[in-house]
């Protein structure tokens, strides 16, 4: 596919400096949220044929998903409306290269590339000492505060040492990373009543998380779920029926069987059925991972 895709909208596509968020979001929300069938069409309309219109419903659509992701990452100091501007990018990727006939939701397809795009921009804006260089370092970047909730640290001071000392040794890193970074994100607690911009239209506690489910999340989880259970399904298709049969049984079934119970019903010792579960776990693991870096 070689047409460019704009919008014809820059203040959507990528959201002017000074716009308030609230102003912002009642935009995306005008835009409704596509059903299956007419993303379907739409994406094929884009793909075979270059047609921008359908491109750019198909990106409006998804304008709230990023503006959901995106709030995810307002913990890393870095102004909302730029981070969301990321992301608009990352989305419009995903349009120029999904694919429709694979049998996902764009919205599925779409959530990696608006994540990476943003995690990008902030490893770019962010002057993290040794930092940033590889897949644990980035990991530990992202995944700190995740950590740091996980093990009751809700200070805003230094880590205790046990935690530290946890947390490298989860994500693989050097322990003094992990101080560094923790201290670079310890900030002083402001004002939830502190204006998000002048005409204080929005404020910070406008950006706390709602735990309760959204369509957005709805959508996401449910096209997330039916991807891996295509990618399971077929990679289940690579098995002979013995080795597909077995693993079934021993790892998929809601009431496991024994070793003992499938070497009665195929003649062998327990230890055969055992090589044969292990064989087929993970050639279905490979095909997996394969389906996985293709989509």
């Amino acid at each position: 596919m070689s047409t460019a895709l704009t919008l014809s909208t820059p203040s959507l596509a990528v959201p002017l400096a000074g716009e308030s968020l609230s102003r912002y979001i009642n935009q995306v929300h005008q835009f409704p949220v596509l059903g299956a069938e007419e993303e379907y069409v739409l994406a094929t309309a884009w793909r075979k044929h270059g047609d921008v219109d359908a491109a750019r419903k198909l990106v409006t659509s998804h304008l709230r998903l990023v503006v959901k992701i995106a709030t995810g990452f307002r913990g890393y100091g870095l102004p909302i409306m730029d981070l969301i501007g990321e992301g608009n990018l990352g989305l419009m990727t995903a349009v120029r290269k999904f694919e429709p006939d694979r049998g996902f939701r764009l919205s599925t397809y779409a959530m990696w590339w608006i994540k990476a795009s943003i995690q990008e921009y902030i490893l770019r804006s962010w002057s993290l000492v040794k930092l940033g260089t590889t897949a644990a370092q980035k990991k530990l970047f992202f995944g700190l505060s995740r950590l740091k909730r996980k093990l009751g640290e809700f200070g805003s001071g230094d880590l205790k040492p046990e935690s530290v000392s946890r947390i490298a040794q989860e994500l693989e890193v050097p322990e003094q990373d992990v101080v560094e970074v923790n201290r670079r994100f310890v900030q002083p607690v402001s004002s939830l009543n502190v204006p998000l911009a002048e005409e204080g239209a929005a404020e910070v506690q406008d950006l706390l998380p709602d735990e309760r489910p959204t369509i957005e999340d709805a959508l996401v989880e449910r096209g997330e779920a039916e991807l891996r259970r295509s990618m399971l399904n077929e990679a289940l298709g690579e098995l002979n029926e013995r080795e597909r049969t077995i693993l079934v049984e021993r790892r998929l079934s809601p009431q496991p069987k024994t070793l003992e119970d499938l070497a009665v019903v195929y003649g062998v010792s327990r230890e055969r059925i055992r090589q044969i579960e292990e064989r087929a776990f993970q050639k279905v693991a490979q095909r997996v991972r394969t389906l996985a870096l293709a989509a």
